[in-house]
């Protein structure tokens, strides 16, 4: 197992890597709408905070080697399914290879986020 170390990323929130990189598969923890400019979440809605979590995930793809492209399954995380067509819009531009997914309502997410997405990549 080998961590991926994303410097154009968000710092994690907590004890644990941006990911881990085990026999050719990438396992990306959470990525949530935090600039990682400036540490905070990005202002807007939820088309905003979703495009920051997708750039946030693949600045760590890149770092690994891989590609928005190369990703298999999606876990989304939402705190009001009434954004799930606005937050589809957003995804559809960015995961045009359709890869699997689950979206769940959750009550809250770290620092009042709208969106958080993990995801399971390769490399290959």
């Amino acid at each position: 197992m080998k961590p991926i170390i994303a410097d154009k990323a968000p710092a994690a929130l907590g004890p644990y890597s941006a990911g881990m990189e085990v026999g050719g598969l990438l396992f990306l923890s959470g990525q949530t709408p935090i600039d990682p400019k400036t540490n905070n979440l990005v202002e807007g809605g939820i088309q905003e905070q979703t495009t920051q979590v997708i750039q946030n995930l693949r600045a760590v793809l890149e770092v690994a080697g891989s590609s928005l492209d190369k990703v298999i399954k999606t876990t989304c995380f939402l705190t009001d399914m009434g954004d799930f067509a606005a937050f589809n819009e957003v995804y559809a531009m960015y995961f045009t290879g359709k890869p699997a997914r689950s979206t769940v309502a959750v009550r809250g997410l770290p620092k009042g986020a709208m969106v958080e997405i993990e995801l399971i990549a390769s490399r290959e």
